[in-house]
């Protein structure tokens, strides 16, 4: 089970990485073979199923985002917290966002889905 205070770390820590532009830092907080679903990787990568699987395709998807907002981007919301995975409501530059976050035994993000209330 994730723990509330587990769950508040992390949100910190990624919010922080993210707003630094440290995608080095971003991407320690995944598994090698983690799987992102979003509905911008299909627009920024020309991907139809809008997902993708391990750092190296994921690194080069976060490279370009990064590029095209060199701004920080996110203010934390809420942190929701399951029983295996972490739900993070910010807004950041699309908007209200969320993004689900399911952990393996680690403590490593294994999945990840981003959601967006507006393009």
């Amino acid at each position: 089970m994730i723990t509330q205070q587990f769950a508040a770390r992390f949100a910190a820590d990624w919010i922080d990485a993210w707003n630094a532009h440290d995608l080095e830092r971003i991407l320690a907080h995944y598994t090698a073979n983690f799987e992102m679903a979003s509905p911008v990787i299909a627009q920024l990568m020309d991907e139809p199923s809008g997902m993708l699987k391990g750092k190296d395709a994921i690194r080069a998807y976060w490279a370009k985002a990064l590029a095209r907002h060199p701004a920080p981007m996110f203010e934390l919301l809420h942190v929701l917290v399951g029983a295996e995975s972490v739900t993070l409501v910010y807004r950041g530059h699309r908007g209200m966002s969320a993004e689900v976050f399911w952990f393996d035994a680690h403590g490593k993000v294994a999945r990840a889905a981003a959601h967006y209330a507006g393009s």
